[in-house]
């Protein structure tokens, strides 16, 4: 157990202790939607290829030989390594699917029917099983065979269209948000699957798309375009229709970002910064009328800002109960105390003997909250123990590693 969790962990059983989970996936997607399973108690046993494993163990920034992003993405996890693409391999996960409650898979569609481990083909073995699919596009529709990443994901689903400034290529969000928004309807298809259950007694398996994932954050769009012929463009860092909520240039270089736009806000973020023309002016009463005259309001807030430095900025704007903050970077959050006074970062001790700040588990629950584990496991770090739980013999566990079918780290145990 960690520092982190001999502090916070709570004495009563975990929100999803008993429950079993098969990892059939890699990189991002299908691994984010496990780890939050796990952090709050299912058993996930993370099926890996021998000799490589998933590739995120190798993504990003690396120490030793292993990713930092690692010791995130699956904690909480054993590892077994398992050729899926050999029928003795196939067997096996047979065995643990007969076994588990829920499956999570981010192959290709069709790719683990090919294998003869598709729903139709699982389901057989264990009518009460839930599966989660996630894909670039879905298991149906004309695209459905196109590889399809997140990037792919949040351009098709109409983010990155509207992500940058007017007149300029799109730009990227800089984490994989269509990939972690996909895991997160995962997971909340599978613990809807799971209270359907309890009255029906059947499973049932989750189509998760990125596309579709992005799709259904972008509010307004689609209403905007059928009923009014509007087409949204980027905007670069306002937020269109909703004003105002922009960044602005403060006297020292930096920027501070303003969220003004609720009513009452609104008027006392004008009488702040010395406008109370504005907060007067019954035309800027309503978002409706402030959003036609969004470049005066702008203009005003940087008029103010950009003759004050930003901490002068932020004080008054705090002391007038304005929403505003600044952008922060990795130092910034580390040091902050409010991050620091709800814990949201705890330090872990790696399987190397490191020690290592990570994000805290979400959501909190008051009674049963998560767990952080100890990291990531090494490859294999747990294929003995879960091939002997199933009543596979070492003999014919030693016959299969000889075959290339198993692989096993020689160190054994590892992060849990």
């Amino acid at each position: 157990m960690t520092r982190a969790d001999s502090a916070t962990r709570a004495p009563q059983p975990m929100a999803l202790e008993g429950l079993k989970v098969l990892e059939l996936g890699q990189l991002i997607a299908g691994p984010f939607a496990t780890k939050l399973l796990g952090e709050f108690g299912a058993d996930v046993i993370k099926i890996e290829p021998p000799g490589t494993g998933d590739p995120l163990r190798r993504w990003r920034v690396m120490r030793g030989d292993t990713s930092l992003w690692w010791h995130v993405q699956t904690r909480n996890k054993r590892s077994v390594s398992l050729d899926l693409k050999s029928e003795e391999g196939q067997d096996i996960v047979k065995r643990l699917v007969a076994e588990a409650d829920i499956v999570v898979e981010n192959f290709s569609p069709g790719r683990l029917e090919k294998w003869g481990l598709g729903w139709d083909a699982l389901s057989a073995i264990n009518p009460t099983l839930i599966m989660v699919r996630i894909s670039g596009y879905g298991q149906t529709g004309p695209y459905r065979d196109l590889p399809g990443f997140g990037v792919i994901g949040e351009a098709m689903g109409g983010l990155r269209y509207l992500s940058g400034h007017p007149g300029e290529s799109s730009v990227r969000v800089g984490i994989s948000i269509g990939d972690s928004l996909s895991a997160l309807y995962g997971v909340i298809g599978a613990l809807l699957a799971l209270q359907e259950r309890r009255q029906s007694g059947q499973g049932q398996y989750i189509d998760v798309a990125l596309y579709e994932s992005v799709f259904a954050m972008m509010e307004s769009l689609i209403p905007e375009y059928d009923g009014a012929g509007v087409i949204r463009e980027p905007s670069g860092s306002a937020l269109p229709g909703i004003t105002p909520s922009n960044a602005y240039r403060c006297a020292d270089g930096t920027e501070v970002l303003i969220a003004g736009n609720g009513d009452s806000i609104f008027k006392r973020l004008m009488q702040a910064i010395g406008r109370d023309d504005l907060a007067d002016d019954p035309d800027l009463e309503h978002n409706d009328g402030r959003s036609q005259q969004a470049a005066r309001i702008d203009g005003a807030i940087n008029d103010w800002t950009r003759e004050r430095e930003r901490e002068a900025v932020l004080e008054t704007l705090e002391a007038a109960r304005v929403p505003c903050g600044r952008p922060y970077n990795a130092k910034d959050i580390v040091e902050d105390p409010h991050y620091a006074a709800r814990q949201m970062l705890q330090t872990i001790t790696t399987d190397d003997g490191d020690d290592l700040k990570v994000p805290a588990v979400l959501p909190r629950l008051s009674r049963t909250p998560g767990r952080i584990g100890g990291g990531g496991p090494r490859l294999g770090a747990h294929t003995q123990d879960v091939l002997d739980e199933l009543g596979i013999d070492r003999d014919t566990q030693a016959r299969l590693r000889e075959a290339g079918v198993l692989y096993e780290d020689d160190r054994r145990g590892g992060a849990s």
